[in-house]
């Protein structure tokens, strides 16, 4: 069945609106999705104001849902107060759309730099307000933290050290003990390379999509930082920004709590080819990457062009040692990652995920050990 043209062009962005309709409570189901999109080609919405009425017509059953559609909207297509239905036409005389301009504007339009798809990747620097982790997230995070360090991934060490079972022959310490028994030589001392554990490099996306997430996952980064021995954390919107040093603060709350200091993107757009490209364009970052376990946790809604996407996650994806991919959406069962930006780095990353919280990140974790 062949998508709808307008539908086709705003996927990413709707679909991101609808998840955020249903994580905010309003159980809108799937019928009425496709009700909405089929509305949304047959009318042809002429700014954010008009799609708002249709959205309104098709996903919401009472007036009590147009208190959650509303802030969700706004949120999603940014734009101030309704004040007209679109079937009461505007004279020339009267008030203008609330866009804030005397001419109409097509949707889609950027609007004062925040109307329409401008939205997805719009700057918004604010101070984002990360809540205390209620009494199961806590139970979560002591488990993560005893169970962490063993489903990590290990490599053998350069350095070469003492060891039962080494292919290299310890020379300077078989001689020294030869010594002691007139030159005969009693025991073949051996050295060896020694386990360690991998770097692990976590990606964090903090962009409006991702709201809901934002917090379990900072609460699961806090949780590697702290038992984990080389890990670091970057978290992304329209902007990288390496987070490791305030989150080895020892309490969870106070460390997630400090990141409204830092990251000042969140809650905002998406740029994630361009946040990824950031990172390897820093040579420090790059050797952070070389050979590390790679998670990056996004719902993947990339807004523009996906070639820079594509092209840093393929790059990622050669440094590392394995790249996994967590996302919320695919907690559903019925998920596939057909959007442009997941299509386009499907090859590349070795597996997707569902984790939206710290109980599904813990799940992930415990199927990281059996890798």
């Amino acid at each position: 069945m062949t998508e709808p043209p307008l539908a086709v062009r705003v996927r990413d962005h709707v679909r991101g609106f609808l998840r955020d309709l249903n994580d905010q409570g309003l159980r809108v189901p799937v019928a009425k999705h496709r009700l909405f999109l089929r509305a949304v080609e047959a009318v042809g919405p002429r700014d954010a104001q008009h799609l708002y009425w249709i959205g309104a017509s098709t996903l919401t059953s009472a007036r009590e849902d147009l208190e959650i559609y509303g802030p969700v909207f706004e949120r999603w297509f940014g734009f101030g107060e309704v004040t007209a239905r679109p079937d009461q036409e505007l004279s020339d005389e009267e008030s203008p759309a609330p866009g804030g301009k005397g001419d109409e504007a097509p949707f889609g339009a950027a609007s004062g730099g925040e109307a329409g798809l401008a939205a997805g990747t719009a700057e918004r620097e604010r101070r984002p307000v990360f809540g205390p982790a209620g009494e199961d997230d806590r139970a979560v995070l002591a488990l993560l933290r005893r169970d962490l360090r063993g489903a990590m991934p290990t490599v053998r060490s350069r350095r070469r050290r003492p060891g039962r079972r080494g292919p290299w022959i310890d020379v300077a310490r078989v001689c020294r003990e030869s010594w002691r028994t007139h030159g005969e030589i009693v025991t073949l001392r051996r050295r060896e390379r020694p386990r360690r554990q991998r770097r692990v490099l976590l990606l964090i996306d903090v962009s409006g999509s991702m709201k809901q997430h934002s917090a379990a996952y900072l609460r699961f980064a806090h949780a590697a930082v702290g038992c984990l021995d080389r890990v670091e954390v970057f978290t992304f919107g329209t902007r990288l920004t390496r987070v490791t040093g305030p989150l080895r603060a020892r309490e969870v709350d106070a460390a997630v709590a400090s990141l409204s200091e830092v990251v000042l993107d969140a809650e905002g757009g998406t740029r994630i080819g361009a946040s990824l490209q950031e990172f390897l364009g820093n040579a420090r970052y790059v050797t952070m990457a070389r050979g590390a376990l790679v998670i990056v946790l996004s719902d993947g809604l990339e807004r523009g062009d996906c070639e820079p996407m594509r092209a840093a996650v393929r790059r990622l994806s050669l440094l590392g040692h394995r790249l996994s991919w967590w996302t919320p959406l695919a907690c559903d069962p019925a998920y596939r990652p057909v959007t442009r930006g997941m299509a386009a780095v499907l090859g590349d990353v070795d597996a997707i995920a569902g984790v939206r919280d710290l109980r599904t990140a813990y799940q992930q974790v415990q199927t990281l050990a059996k890798e």
